[in-house]
């Protein structure tokens, strides 16, 4: 059900993916993204950080924030990438906190840094904002957004390309050679057994 510019985002993904990843070892993994109560074509890719963060809070253990939406297209170095509707998207947000939980003070919206100059938003959210009762958060990186969803540190890679312990980068890396590391075993054992 998905468009054209949709998949040409979740390969961006692989990409991300393998280059931050799979410099020393081939990545072992498969996923799948679903959109539940979709029933309509699925088309853009300004959900493509999202399902960056989805897929690395799968691969990290770590869990995201439920109150933050997120909107912006990434490209295959982890750099947050311009979307249309920004607007409307905030706003969307805005509406659906202040109707179902009203507004908490923790609620917000993660978009990428270059559409901060198309903002044209509702008084009233404008107010919210500068209150600090809904929050707009402004990234260019990946790394950015999953500091703000996990609370954590994502973690720069040193000279040797090892992350920092306990960061989230840290944490996927791991992850990722767990599973390099139970494929490597599997295939000696069907090697093994002349299969």
């Amino acid at each position: 059900m998905s468009g054209r510019t949709h998949d040409k985002g979740v390969l961006i993904l692989s990409g991300y993916l393998g280059a931050k990843f799979g410099q020393d070892r081939p990545l072992t993994l498969s996923a799948s993204l679903c959109f539940e109560q979709t029933h309509e074509g699925v088309d853009g890719d300004s959900a493509s950080s999202t399902e960056i963060y989805a897929l690395s809070s799968s691969l990290s253990g770590l869990p995201l924030r439920q109150d933050i939406a997120v909107t912006g297209s990434v490209n295959q170095k982890g750099e947050i990438q311009p979307i249309g509707g920004v607007n409307q998207k905030v706003e969307g947000m805005f509406d659906v906190c202040r109707t179902v939980t009203g507004l908490t003070g923790t609620q917000g919206v993660i978009i990428p840094h270059q559409n901060v100059k198309n903002l044209m938003l509702r008084d009233d959210v404008v107010e919210a904002v500068r209150e600090g009762t809904f929050h707009v958060y402004a990234v260019k990186t990946v790394d950015e957004g999953l500091e703000i969803l996990m609370g954590k540190p994502a973690g720069k890679a040193n000279a040797a390309g090892v992350y920092p312990k306990g960061s989230v980068n840290h944490l996927i890396a791991k992850r990722f050679g767990e599973l390099n590391d139970s494929m490597r075993g599997y295939y000696q054992g069907v090697f093994a057994n002349g299969k």
